[in-house]
């Protein structure tokens, strides 16, 4: 039938040119912003699931700073221990030689004040091995806890009280070696700090190294996440690019029979000549 009021293969072609139209809008969506699933209305099971996930991602990289900065905190009080080791070691070379007989005063005395120049330099050691506030060697901080999971798990590491006077570092914060008999009894202080400091570093280097394992994990985790995350809703721009230019073609083909649609009517007066 010809009618001029009612062109019904104009309507098809409208039809089927808007859906092209709404594919191609679609497709370039994709390729602008990279993913398929952009907002729920692409894909709500799937936009949900990846909302999720980026919310554990989140969770996961408060996890990694929080054992970050545990990590820095314990491995400043390792540096510290390690410093505060070799100054003790330093410490029992004055002290040996402070206790041989055969030395006069003078020298004794020489070796009483570098002796007391390394106590007091071990002692600012123990004051300053702070990190962001917080100091794990001079019994202000004696446990430190750091996140270790998006559930709110967490790790422990202990402090460790390497002041002098101490129950690790026993030698006084009034110690001197002016004598040869005081030399000698700070001897075995001097002999028992070390070998309790070694224990106590040993201890943190133990701490700090299952921070930093955990520390890997998180990080490992957060990526296989952002993985997921990935498969879920990131488009695959190598068949959006295809699908782009079939509907370009197929855009093209429905403004032709559209056009082609509209002339029909036409016809109609070639019946009035």
């Amino acid at each position: 039938m010809l009618s001029v009021n009612t062109n019904v293969g104009a309507m098809i072609a409208l039809q089927n040119l808007s859906k092209t139209n709404s594919q191609m809008a679609e497709t370039q969506n994709r390729i602008n912003t990279g993913m398929s699933v952009a907002t729920a209305k692409d894909n709500g099971g799937l936009y949900a699931i990846a909302q999720t996930m980026r919310g554990d991602v989140g969770a996961l990289t408060a996890v990694g700073q929080s054992l970050n900065r545990a990590k820095s905190i314990v491995d400043v009080a390792l540096a510290a221990g390690e410093t505060i080791s070799d100054l003790i070691v330093q410490m029992k070379e004055k002290v040996v030689a402070a206790a041989d007989s055969s030395i006069d005063t003078t020298s004794r005395k020489a070796l009483n004040e570098d002796f007391v120049a390394l106590r007091k330099q071990l002692a600012s050691i123990v004051t300053n091995a702070s990190f962001n506030g917080t100091n794990l060697i001079n019994n202000t901080t004696t446990r430190l806890q750091s996140l270790a999971s998006a559930s709110g798990s967490r790790l422990t590491t202990l402090g460790e009280n390497l002041s002098l006077s101490g129950s690790i570092v026993t030698i006084a914060n009034t110690a001197t070696i002016l004598t040869q008999s005081g030399a000698s009894t700070m001897m075995a202080t001097v002999n028992t700090s070390l070998n309790n400091l070694n224990q106590a570093l040993a201890r943190l280097g133990t701490g700090s190294k299952r921070l930093a394992l955990q520390e890997t994990f998180v990080t490992k985790l957060s990526d296989s996440l952002k993985g997921g995350i990935g498969n879920l809703v990131d488009a695959d721009l190598a068949v959006e690019s295809a699908r782009l230019q079939s509907l370009q073609v197929k855009q093209q083909l429905g403004l032709q029979a559209l056009s082609i649609a509209n002339s029909a009517p036409q016809t109609v007066l070639s019946l009035f000549q």
